[in-house]
Parts: structure tokens; sequence; C-alpha cells
């Protein structure tokens, strides 16, 4: 099961905040901010340039030799590192099973669900909300152990995964669509 990142895209949705906290927790030194575009890090013999605006024209390329650079010196994949880091991709297929329901909300036909899908190489669950056709399409996905794909923006909160805005569920076996 596999959540589908376009490969271009993927480091374009690092968050510049994000990978600083990472960098001090990991205690890798600040030693030069260059004003609002970028800032210099070191540890024992790395140097890491991180860019610090999504806006400039060579952010993920500059993100990508930052994941590259943290994998070299903590001699990890970049794929791990990438799954630390990220925080927020959107318009994401998720190919999950859906592994919990929770009680119906009471006044309409939705609840959340959880989905268990591999998200930069590694199987996470993932939670969502879904509602009406959705929500019984998830139902059966339960019961029948069925495959699912659904459609969203994927975001890292306090380290869970979450899918926001979610659309174009459908399960695995029958070719539906919505």
């Amino acid at each position: 099961m596999t959540a589908i990142f376009p490969d271009v895209e993927k480091f374009k949705y690092l968050d510049p905040l994000q990978v600083e906290a990472y960098l001090v927790a990991h205690g890798w030194q600040q030693q030069q901010r260059q004003g609002d575009k970028a800032s210099i890090w070191t540890l024992d013999g790395f140097e890491i340039l991180l860019p610090l605006k999504p806006e400039i024209i060579d952010f993920s390329r500059r993100m990508g030799e930052v994941v590259e650079t943290l994998a070299l010196a903590e001699t990890k994949s970049q794929l791990e590192i990438l799954g630390e880091l990220i925080t927020n991709a959107p318009n994401t297929t998720i190919q999950a099973v859906v592994t919990q329901i929770a009680t119906p909300n009471a006044d309409k036909l939705s609840g959340k669900i959880t989905f268990l899908g591999i998200v930069v190489e590694k199987l996470r669950p993932i939670h969502t909300e879904l509602a009406d056709r959705d929500y019984i399409l998830a139902l059966k996905a339960y019961q029948e152990r069925l495959p699912i794909y659904c459609t969203g923006d994927l975001i890292k909160e306090n380290g869970i995964f979450i899918l926001k805005n979610p659309h174009h569920f459908s399960l695995d076996d029958t070719g539906y669509y919505s």
C-alpha cells in the first residue's frame, strides 16, 4: 500500500522551520544566517545550506541536498530522513487498508477512519474522516479487508499522519471511483 509522491515534488513540501527544529534536536549548529533566504549548519565536518524560502526557484533541489547530507551524516536512508521531515503533501493518493472505524457520528452518516498505508517507504497509520457514500465504502472495505484508494492533503501533526479533504475514495477491487 503506497502514498504516491510525484518524485519531482517530494522535497518542495518540506517546511524549513521543521528542518531547523530537526537540526537543533540532532546536534547541528547554525554557523551563519543569510538574511531570510538561507542558513548554514554544521556537524562533525558536514555542512548544510538550508533554504528558508520555498519561493526560491531551486528550493526543491536544495532541500534534496539537505536530505542527502542528513542521510550521510546519520547513516540512514534518504527515505528515512524524508519520512521524519515531511509535514505536508497536498493532493496525495493513498493506497491502504482500513484498520479501524470509530463509532459513527450520531447526527449524520460519518466517522473517523484509520488506514494503514506506506508513506515515504514506511508502513504508517493515517487518520481521516469520511461521510456518506465514502463512509459506507470504508465500512465495506473494513469488513471484507479490501484495499482502498483515497486522495487528499496528507499532513503530519505531532507525528501523526492525517488525510484532510479526502476525495476520490474507491475500493481497489471494483474499479468504482467517486
